[in-house]
Formats: structure tokens, sequence, C-alpha cells
């Protein structure tokens, strides 16, 4: 560790109580990302993931039922309301609104509340313009089999769609594990609270925030490289 001290302490604009700080702060950063960063993101993507699908089945299917229509109306009204706000007033108002409604949440599980509702509008319609994507003698072929609505979706359709939604769905997952920073400000203990709260008691805000952003971005790019692995299998596979 005495070595690594005075690696860190050869650098420009950098003293040996900044190398210690820079060390010292690490691990709690790194932890943080590992227990909390990490699984908000994870937790949150599968959660956005499950409420996307439905979305899109319901805008997707081919039902003129006033069920249907009513179901439409609200997926499109969620959407809309989605994208057109802010994500961290979203977070805001679950935090704050969920407990003047009478049910109180920590605040790990209310971000993934908010996290998941956010994540759900935008992949609805990344995975909506997937299946609307697979050309319709795909379903013709799979009619003229005998298969009905649901078999054909189930098993001719989704496959393709999901892998056609990968790539993007891969950034939206990188770029929830950045956005999880905003859960901070509702007393997550992420990354970036851990990171305030180090550059608040040593007022040296660069270098910790810019070690915060170090761990940030080998996350992404570890990620990154993830996405890019499993785009080339299932190419093979198309």
């Amino acid at each position: 560790m005495t070595s690594l001290n005075n690696l860190l302490a050869q650098l420009p604009f950098m003293t040996e109580e900044r190398a210690d700080l820079a060390i010292s702060s690490f691990w709690p950063m790194l932890e943080a990302t590992i227990v909390n960063t990490i699984p908000l993101a994870v937790l949150s993507f599968m959660g956005g993931l499950v409420i996307a699908t439905l979305v899109a089945l319901v805008r997707t299917m081919p039902s003129k039922s006033f069920l249907h229509r009513v179901l439409v109306g609200f997926c499109r009204v969620y959407v809309s309301i989605i994208r057109g706000t802010p994500l961290l007033v979203q977070i805001f108002i679950i935090f704050y609104g969920l407990p003047s409604l009478g049910l109180t949440l920590d605040s790990f599980p209310t971000a993934i509340i908010a996290f998941s509702l956010n994540i759900g509008a935008y992949a609805s319609e990344t995975i909506r313009a997937a299946i609307l994507s697979i050309p319709k003698g795909q379903w013709e072929a799979s009619y003229a089999i005998g298969m009905n609505y649901r078999q054909a979706f189930v098993r001719t359709i989704m496959p393709q769609a999901m892998r056609v939604s990968v790539p993007p769905l891969a950034n939206s997952f990188i770029s929830t594990v950045k956005d999880t920073s905003l859960a901070s400000l509702v007393l997550v203990t992420d990354l970036f609270r851990v990171a305030q709260n180090i550059s608040a008691t040593s007022y040296e805000f660069i270098l910790v925030y810019g070690e915060a952003a170090l761990i940030y971005w080998i996350v992404c790019f570890v990620l990154s490289l993830l996405q890019e692995r499993l785009e080339v299998r299932l190419s093979r596979h198309i």
C-alpha cells in the first residue's frame, strides 16, 4: 500500500495526502457500487423489461375490443408522461408521493419503482418497434402451418424481435447504471452518494468525483464488452 501511495504521489498535482485519500475513498465507493449501484440497475432494468414487454404486447395486438382500446390508451398516456418528464422529477414524485398515500417504503425499493417505470416506457418503444420490424410474411408463414396468434408470436416473432432489440436495450441498461446516480438524491447509498459524503468532508471534489467517474466508466466499459459479445453470438443464430 505504501508503494502505491508513493506511485500516486508522483502524479502531477498529487500530494501524499491526496494519494492517501484516493486510496482510502476508492474501496468505500467500490463497495457501494457492488452492493447498491449494480443491484439497483439490474433490478430496475428487469422490472422495466417486464413493464415494457407488457406495454409493447398491448400496443401491437390486433384485437379491436373496447377493453383493448382502453388499455392501448392507458399505455400511450403512460409512455407520453414518462417520456415527457425528467427522471429526477419522477423519482421525487414517487419518493415523496407514496408516503402521502399511506405507502411508506425504504429509499432503495422506491428508487427501483421509479427507475423501472422510466425504463419500461422507453424500452416498450424499443420492443414495439422490434416486433413491428418483423416482416408480415413471418406471421403468414406461421398461420399457414396451423399456428394461432399466440403460438406464432411466441415461437416465431418474439425470438426474432428480441435479437433486433438487444443492442438498444443493452444501451439502455448501460444508461441505467449511470442514471442510478440520481438515486443519491433520495438517500440511496450508491456510488455517487458515497462520493458526495467523502468530498463534503475532504473538500477534494475533483479528486473524489473524478475517482467516481472512473469507476462508472470501468463498469460501463465492461458492460459494453459484454454487449458486443452478446450481439456477435446472437448474429450467428440469425
